[in-house]
This record gives structure tokens, C-alpha cells and sequence, in this order.
């Protein structure tokens, strides 16, 4: 028993090391830009009112400005996590990055996590309220805006009925997957999208990494 709390806690110490190694060189790997990613919303926004057409605009637009770091073809899996559930495509993800279209169509609510990472979420359709602990009055966002949850920070958000929004988060992703999964343990038990998730996650990170990106 010595030998494998002795085993565990080297691999915890050994994780935490290279985490807290990628984390003060994080800057040199990110490829996206959340302002781009901005602009990139609001022209889809602006050329379309079709919810299909405005997602492959994104795609497409993404594709071309980043090549070889977004996947065009759609491939969408439930998330649960902090309560809420909607539903997601993964247009890159990385061990520094990713960046996804999600949404509802029926509406939603929960925890926005607390991240060490910084989170940016433009809206595309619908709009998202949230609030803050002592806030006494809802924040309003509605398509085009972009809101930015910085590192360290939570809310409690809801979309109220139909949203999608283009979300880009950049810090150390893996530590945000125990908030991502945690529903599935104890709410759930639908492992057949934990299972998709990772694997789309891994498969991402895989092509990230031999293109030289963490």
C-alpha cells in the first residue's frame, strides 16, 4: 500500500510540474486570437440568418486563417457540466486551447466552472444571461457580444431558451475536464459522451501535438 501511495503521489507531483512548466510558457503556443474569433462570429452573424449556414461560415472562415488546426466536418456530443446541458462541436482542442460552437436549442442553466483558464463566449443565436456572487442585477448578452469569464472567476449563467455561441477558452485545458465529466459520475451516467468526448479530445490533441502546438 506504501509502494503505490508512494507511486501515486510521485505521478501527482510529476503532472503538476509539467502543468506548471506548460503554464509559464502558455503564450508561445496559443494559435487563436479571441478578438479574431470575434470577428469571425460576427460576419457569419451578419451573412446569414440560417443556423447551419452561420455554423459552416465559422468553420470555414476558422479553416482558412488557421489551416490544419480546425476540423470542418461536424461532429456534435452532449455536455453536462455544472448543471447545465447542451450540446457541442469541437472545431480544435489542445492541450492550451480549444475552441467549440455550443448550445441548446430548448434552453439551459448551471456553474460556469472555475478555471485556469480564461474563457471567452460569443454569442451567435439567442442570449445568455449571467450574474456574479453580490450582483443584484442580470448581464445580458446577446449575439455578437463576446463575454470573457477570466481565469480564477465563476458565474452562474443561463441561456433561457434557443443559444449557440462560439466559445474559446486558452490556459491549461486538462484541468478543466474534471468539471466537464463530473455530471456524467454523478448525475448522468451517460459514458457513451464521456467516451466521445475524449476521444475527440484526444484525437485533437494527438494532431496538435505532432504539428508542434501543445
Amino acid at each position: 500500500i506504501m509502494r503505490c501511495c508512494t507511486l501515486l503521489a510521485c505521478i501527482v507531483v510529476l503532472i503538476a510540474a509539467v502543468l506548471i512548466g506548460i503554464d509559464s510558457q502558455k503564450e508561445k503556443f496559443y494559435v487563436f486570437d479571441q478578438d479574431v474569433l470575434q470577428e469571425v462570429a460576427l460576419k457569419a452573424i451578419n451573412s446569414t440568418s440560417n443556423t447551419q449556414d452561420m455554423f459552416a461560415s465559422i468553420s470555414n472562415q476558422l479553416a482558412e486563417m488557421y489551416p490544419g488546426h480546425v476540423e470542418t466536418e461536424q461532429e456534435w456530443v452532449f455536455n453536462n457540466a455544472g448543471g447545465a446541458m447542451g450540446a457541442m462541436w469541437v472545431l480544435h482542442s489542445s492541450i492550451t486551447e480549444y475552441v467549440i460552437i455550443f448550445g441548446t436549442t430548448i434552453g439551459t442553466e448551471g456553474h460556469t466552472g472555475r478555471f485556469y483558464a480564461d474563457d471567452y463566449f460569443t454569442i451567435l443565436e439567442g442570449e445568455q444571461w449571467a450574474y456574479s456572487e453580490g450582483s443584484t442585477e442580470k448581464e445580458v448578452f446577446l449575439p455578437g457580444d463576446q463575454h470573457h469569464l477570466p481565469r480564477g472567476h465563476a458565474k452562474h449563467y443561463k441561456m433561457p431558451e434557443r443559444c449557440f455561441a462560439l466559445e474559446y477558452a486558452r490556459g491549461i485545458i486538462p484541468l478543466m475536464l474534471p468539471f466537464g465529466v463530473a455530471d456524467t459520475f454523478f448525475s448522468t451516467l451517460d459514458f457513451v459522451s464521456l467516451y466521445r468526448t475524449f476521444a475527440i479530445y484526444a484525437r485533437h490533441c494527438i494532431r496538435e501535438i505532432l504539428l508542434g502546438k501543445l
